[in-house]
């Protein structure tokens, strides 16, 4: 999980060092192209074994979704200081709460109904509306969050039969594509330079996805999860070195709010996952 967050931080600050000259919905596309050539050698050594499923419409889903929300992210990411958009994408969980008790019909008692509340004040501490102007970014990024909900609902099914290699393996395959249709009406040709940039940005987006998936399939939640934040903390020092940017006190602050949240509503989860599995 510490590795994935790595990955995760390295792949932010490239997409916005890109995006500056490559469109984010281009930058989407190279990112899953080349997150499917970081998985080949894995597929020539494996063959096709690993992508057997019986759940190839939740894939599509997942596939539908995630490219969405990663449009939308990029998106941000080109607009908005890097630690601000990895600060809000932890909203993400408690998106996922509310969605699991409107769809799914999920039983939310009222500490999860707190924490989301709490980690949602987070979010509101960092927008500051009313004090700063709201940015265009900072909304994208939660709109994108709240699609990941979706997304994270749809792994959360699939991980309890599908490896993470295969999960990983359709999410780029699939997403491949349909990134595709978005990037073609803002299609500039990038340079070899642009190429290497891109190259990065989809080997560690694709190496990160990876190894959170094991993360959770190997360890406890309550193990891996707080180790998360340090996707914030790689990312301000990277932002520092790289973009000259300074972390505001109320980012650091709305950041740990919404991560203290957040974490507390999966360990909830997963306490409650442990009474339903022990009767």
């Amino acid at each position: 999980m510490l590795a994935s967050t790595v990955f995760f931080a390295s792949m932010h600050a490239c997409v916005r060092y890109i995006s500056a000259e490559i469109h984010p919905f281009e930058v989407t596309f190279f990112r899953n192209l080349f997150g499917f050539a970081a998985l080949v050698p894995w597929l020539v050594i494996q063959g096709l074994e690993p992508l057997r499923t019986r759940h190839i419409g939740l894939h599509f889903a997942r596939a539908g979704t995630n490219v969405i929300a990663m449009l939308m992210f990029f998106m941000a990411l080109s607009m908005t200081p890097m630690v601000q958009v990895q600060a809000l994408a932890f909203t993400a969980p408690l998106f996922t709460t509310v969605l699991a008790a409107v769809l799914l019909k999920e039983v939310v008692r009222i500490r999860r109904w707190m924490a989301t509340l709490v980690g949602f004040i987070g979010a509101l501490i960092i927008i500051r509306p009313g004090f700063q102007p709201i940015d265009a970014g900072a909304l994208l990024t939660l709109a994108s969050a709240a699609v990941w909900a979706f997304t994270m609902i749809i792994i959360k099914q699939l991980s309890r039969t599908d490896s993470a290699f295969t999960i990983t393996a359709y999410m780029v395959i699939l997403m491949t594509p349909m990134s595709l249709v978005a990037a073609v009406p803002v299609w500039d040709w990038p340079n070899l330079t642009q190429l290497g940039w891109l190259a990065v940005c989809g080997i560690t987006g694709t190496l990160a996805q990876f190894l959170m998936v094991q993360a959770f399939r190997l360890a406890d939640t309550s193990v891996v999860l707080p180790l998360d934040f340090m996707k914030v903390v790689w990312g301000a020092i990277i932002a520092w070195l790289w973009f000259s940017e300074v972390v505001g006190i109320w980012t650091w602050i709305g950041a740990l709010i919404i991560f203290t949240g957040a974490t507390y509503i999966a360990f909830r989860e997963r306490a409650l996952e442990r009474e339903k599995g022990g009767s």
